[in-house]
C-alpha cells in the first residue's frame, strides 16, 4: 500500500512536472505568438465595423422601445433571418405605431364655432365648409344671410366675433348689373338695387363721401358701411331693430351695419388687411353660386353623400 501510494502521488507529480517544466520549442513560441497578433488584429478591426453598421441599421429603422433586436452575423441573424428581414419588421412596426396618431390628424373635425348664435342651416353649411378647407386662406370671413338680413363675422380659425341684422338691397337678386358701379346713384333703376351674391374679397377703402367701408365688389359700388340716416323717411334705424327681416330691403345695394357692430367687430377684422365675404343667394342654388362647398359634417360622419339644403350632391374632398 505504502508502494502504491507513492507512486500514484509520483504519478501526479509527473504529470504536473511535465506541463509546468517543459521547454517550449522556438517553432511552437513564434507560432503562438503570430496566432496571438492575428487575433488581436481581426478584434480591433471587426468591432469598429460591427458597431458602425448597427447604428446606420438603427438610423434607417428606428423601432419602438422595448422590440428585441438580433445580433448579426455577418449578413443573418443568429436565428437565421436576414438583416433585411429585420429592417423591414421594424419598418412595419413604427407605421402601425404611427397610424393611429395619423388618422386622427385626418379625422380631426374643423367645424365653424357659432357658440349659441342663431343661425339657418345655409349659414352654417358654408361656415363649415369654409373652416373645414381653409377657403378663407387664414383670413377673418364673413357670411351675409340675405335671406335672414343676417351678418356674421368670423376669425380665420372659424370662431364667431359677432352677429347683427343688416340692411340689404332693395331688389331681390344674386347679380349686379353690368357697368352699375359707373352710374351715378339716381340712374339705378328698383330693380336693379340689388346685393349680388358669391365670394368676394372684402378690403377696406374709402367711399365717395371720404367715410371707411369694407368693399364686397368694387366695380359694382357694393360696400358694407355703417347705416345712414339720409332720408328719415326710410326709418333705417328703425327697420334694424324690428324684429322681422321683411322690412331690411331698402339700400341701393350695400350692406348697411349698425355703427357699433361697423366700428367694433366688423371694420377691425378689415383693418390694413383684406378678408373673404360670402354672400348667400337668394334666388339661385346654392350649388350653383358655391359649387365646390360640401357638408363637413356628413364628411366626418362617413357618409357617402353631402347635402345642400336636403338636396343629395357629390362629395367633394
Amino acid at each position: 500500500m505504502q508502494t502504491d501510494h507513492h507512486s500514484i502521488c509520483n504519478g501526479n507529480q509527473s504529470r504536473a512536472g511535465g506541463w509546468g517544466g517543459a521547454a517550449l520549442s522556438p517553432e511552437l513560441f513564434e507560432g503562438i505568438k503570430r496566432g496571438t497578433l492575428v487575433a488581436v488584429a481581426a478584434l480591433a478591426f471587426g468591432l469598429p465595423v460591427m458597431h458602425l453598421y448597427r447604428a446606420y441599421t438603427a438610423q434607417q429603422s428606428p423601432v419602438s422601445a422595448g422590440e428585441p433586436i438580433s445580433s448579426n452575423t455577418g449578413n443573418h441573424t443568429s436565428s437565421g433571418t436576414s438583416a433585411v428581414d429585420i429592417t423591414h419588421r421594424q419598418q412595419t412596426q413604427l407605421e402601425k405605431l404611427q397610424q393611429p396618431q395619423q388618422r386622427q390628424q385626418r379625422q380631426q373635425r374643423r367645424y365653424a364655432d357659432f357658440y349659441a348664435e342663431r343661425a339657418s342651416s345655409n349659414a352654417r353649411f358654408v361656415a363649415n365648409w369654409v373652416t373645414d378647407t381653409n377657403d378663407n386662406r387664414n383670413l377673418s370671413f364673413v357670411i351675409i344671410d340675405k335671406k335672414n338680413a343676417k351678418l356674421f363675422v368670423f376669425s380665420a380659425a372659424g370662431r364667431l366675433l359677432g352677429a347683427t341684422p343688416v340692411l340689404l338691397g332693395a331688389a331681390r337678386g344674386d347679380d349686379s348689373v353690368v357697368g352699375i358701379g359707373q352710374r351715378p346713384i339716381a340712374q339705378v333703376r328698383p330693380e336693379e338695387r340689388t346685393t349680388p351674391a358669391g365670394r368676394f374679397m372684402g378690403e377696406p377703402g374709402l367711399n365717395t363721401s371720404g367715410e371707411d367701408v369694407v368693399w364686397v365688389d368694387y366695380e359694382a359700388a357694393v360696400s358694407m358701411h355703417r347705416v345712414r340716416v339720409v332720408d328719415p323717411k326710410q326709418r333705417r334705424l328703425e327697420r334694424l331693430a324690428s324684429p322681422t327681416t321683411a322690412d331690411n330691403r331698402i339700400s341701393y345695394g350695400c350692406v348697411n351695419v349698425p355703427v357699433a357692430f361697423f366700428e367694433n367687430v366688423l371694420s377691425p377684422q378689415f383693418k390694413s388687411r383684406y378678408g373673404v365675404v360670402y354672400v348667400l343667394p337668394e334666388v339661385k342654388p346654392m350649388r350653383q353660386v358655391f359649387a365646390a362647398a360640401y357638408a363637413a359634417t356628413e364628411k366626418y360622419a362617413g357618409s357617402r353623400t353631402a347635402r345642400w339644403n336636403g338636396h343629395a350632391a357629390p362629395r367633394q374632398f
